[in-house]
């Protein structure tokens, strides 16, 4: 770190203010992602798609997120503007998220309700939604190494941003708890209804927390002199050629495995194989959040270093595999157990999810040209990896036993689909996601201490 009072504020700790306002500004992304992950492929099946079909309609989406990241992050390390990126993707989000809930624009138009332009037009519309969403995730994500070069107003930003995310969680399952008692599915209309009620609450809610964060957040800009720096623009071979990369890639896709796939099949579990109420599918989710949430809000007031992190994410990762393996031993006779296996699941996300993305703050560094680019690379291998874990999940859904009675007449354990998606995927996935980070060097990478105090790069 170079002295002089002008650069204090960069190495100092930023306000709690700016934390919040930081916070908030992926409430849109994060309420619609939720009802994404959560209820896309239940609507689609429950109005009439082939489980094949939904999980094309995922698929889609998921792709053309990926993508949209890659281009997306190689635009805002070229030409900054993140808050441009922020503003134009969350008005993206906002006007084709309704499309994706909403009912079949195109049949209405054409009055045609053939299951294939059932399946083009969400497909479509799915692509449009998750192009507008990548474009805000990236610019949020890369905003966290270019506001503070301190190590852990980094993580605080990180973590409170997560902590919104539980809350925008919490608001969507509070919002599908009434929506589902007010109006009931009796017929294909009925549950379009629904969910258009949900998305268009959904996003009111979201973009009034949009123009928070555009309001109470400034915009990061360069001070040095780009003809000074290497650092004004890292190409990507650079990346490429460090081995904590590969390693916080991997950890990063391993994680959002196991967030995203547990999930999209998790209201499945709740109804299909433990039959528990159908208010279930809003409450067991919001038990998860919650918890999380309090996880997040206490991980702001941790000094963070390395092995801190390595520490917290292989507790999380830990307490996965025994949820997991609870989840693939529980009889429908003690489903309410479920309960239960939701506050751990809910602390175990926010555990992993809070150090996987403060990982990578600490691969960026102060090389803060290039976080654009490693946001967008490595939620391109997330998208990727999450579309075709459902997809293929979802490919054999029709294959799998819905049931199997003992003697007695009472229902036994049986391994359908959902089962391995909620327990044994996201099991898997921790384990290995602990195993890449035992073997990490970030204490020899700087940690998040000596490479981030080294001269600022923002004003």
């Amino acid at each position: 770190m170079t002295g002089g009072s002008e650069e204090d504020p960069f190495t100092k700790p930023i306000g709690r203010w700016s934390v919040f306002f930081y916070g908030v500004g992926h409430m849109l992304n994060d309420i619609t992602a939720s009802c994404w992950f959560t209820y896309l492929l239940l609507f689609l099946t429950q109005i009439g798609l082939s489980p094949r079909d939904a999980a094309i309609v995922m698929l889609s989406g998921q792709v053309a997120d990926a993508f949209a990241t890659i281009f997306t992050g190689e635009l805002i390390d070229r030409f900054g503007h993140f808050k441009i990126w922020h503003a134009a993707g969350s008005l993206l989000v906002a006007i084709s998220f309704s499309s994706v809930f909403g009912g079949c624009l195109p049949c209405s138009i054409l009055h045609n309700d053939s299951l294939t332009l059932e399946t083009f037009s969400y497909s479509m519309f799915a692509a449009i939604f998750n192009i507008g969403w990548a474009a805000t995730q990236v610019s949020h994500m890369a905003m966290v190494n270019c506001i503070s070069l301190n190590s852990t107003s980094r993580v605080a930003l990180t973590s409170s941003r997560n902590a919104f995310t539980m809350v925008a969680n919490l608001g969507l399952y509070a919002i599908a708890l009434v929506v589902f008692g007010v109006i009931k599915a009796g017929s294909k209309e009925d549950t379009e209804t629904q969910y258009r009620w949900i998305a268009y609450s959904s996003i009111t809610i979201g973009c009034c927390f949009v123009v928070i964060f555009l309001m109470g957040t400034k915009e990061p800009r360069l001070r040095i002199d780009l003809k000074q720096t290497s650092r004004a623009r890292i190409p990507w071979v650079y990346w490429f050629r460090k081995l904590l990369y590969y390693q916080v890639a991997m950890v990063y896709l391993l994680t959002r495995l196991v967030l995203n796939v547990s999930q999209a099949y998790l209201a499945f579990f709740v109804i299909d194989d433990l039959q528990m109420d159908q208010s279930a599918k809003a409450l067991v989710p919001a038990i998860i959040y919650i918890c999380s949430f309090v996880v997040s809000v206490l991980l702001q007031e941790i000094p963070w270093n390395g092995r801190r992190l390595k520490a917290y994410y292989t507790a999380g990762g830990i307490i996965w595999i025994f949820c997991g393996a609870a989840i693939l031993l529980l009889p429908r006779d003690i489903s309410s157990f479920m309960y239960a296996i939701s506050v751990f699941i809910g602390i175990a996300n926010a555990l992993m999810m809070v150090t996987a993305i403060s990982m990578q703050s600490v691969l960026v560094g102060a090389e803060v040209g290039g976080c654009a680019f490693v946001c967008g690379s490595l939620s391109f291998l997330d998208k990727m990896s999450c579309g075709l874990a459902l997809y293929v999940l979802q490919s054999h859904q029709t294959t799998s036993p819905r049931g199997q009675l003992n003697n007695n007449n009472q229902q036994s354990v049986y391994l359908s689909v959902t089962r391995y998606g909620l327990g044994l995927v996201p099991a898997l996935c921790s384990f290995v996601g602990v195993a890449v980070t035992f073997f990490m060097e970030l204490e020899a990478a700087g940690s998040l201490l000596k490479p981030l105090l080294r001269e600022p790069l923002l004003e």
